[in-house]
């Protein structure tokens, strides 16, 4: 008798238990169909669209400053993403230039870019700045935190921080940080047409959504749906 009400038990507590996954599933399936990116609402149309480095496909394009503490703390949750980003998209990165002290940050990553040695570089800066809290926003400041970098040759850098190609990109980006009318920093733009940003989104979580809500809007777009 005593086995045969450990057995019910049993049966019961596995059919409740069997209830609950189901539901949880359930509920999952709801919140992402009930997701939805809504101009206006967590993102805005860039006006007007920019045009993309990306031919044939879709460009999320991040802008942040080394300076932003929320762009720091941005960043390994969009490195996350990149790791399982899709295969038709393809992220770039654009240093915001809004003030003019923050040119000498934006000629370091391009001089970086230029280098090669941007993986190397964007981090390291980042975490001195925000995890050891090094004053660097100079150009001698900046010349001088190259210096101890390992991986990146100091005269190298010094000498492609002052190329005019990177003057160049400097400009361009200076151009572009108010073309695509974002209000601040860490922004994401996709494919020329649109930006979020985690303030507009309601959280880094909720931007990524937004990022891959507007990239499957422009991969339907292509297809012709």
């Amino acid at each position: 008798m005593m086995l045969k009400k450990i057995s019910g038990l049993f049966i019961v507590l596995a059919s409740c238990l069997a209830l609950f996954t189901v539901t949880a599933e359930e509920s999952n399936e709801e919140a992402v169909a009930e997701f939805a990116a809504i101009a206006g609402h967590n993102y805005e149309m860039v006006s007007p669209a920019q045009p993309t480095q990306s031919k044939d496909k879709i460009e999320v394009l991040e802008i942040f400053w080394y300076g932003c503490p929320h762009c720091y703390d941005f960043d390994p949750e969009l490195e996350a993403w990149l790791g399982k980003k899709p295969d038709d998209v393809e992220f770039r990165r654009m240093p915001g230039v809004f003030r003019k002290n923050w040119m000498p940050h934006a000629r370091a990553f391009y001089a970086a870019e230029k280098l090669g040695v941007l993986d190397t570089f964007h981090t390291a800066l980042f975490e001195a700045m925000h995890r050891d809290n090094k004053k660097i926003y100079s150009d001698d400041t900046i010349f001088e935190f190259v210096e101890g970098l390992e991986g990146v040759d100091s005269k190298a850098f010094k000498k492609a921080y002052n190329a005019f190609s990177v003057e160049s990109k400097v400009k361009q980006a200076t151009r572009l940080s108010r073309a695509y009318g974002i209000r601040g920093v860490p922004a994401i733009i996709v494919n020329g047409k649109y930006w979020s940003s985690g303030s507009l989104a309601g959280s880094y979580p909720e931007l990524l959504k937004v990022v891959d809500a507007l990239v499957d809007k422009e991969r339907k777009k292509a297809a012709g749906e």
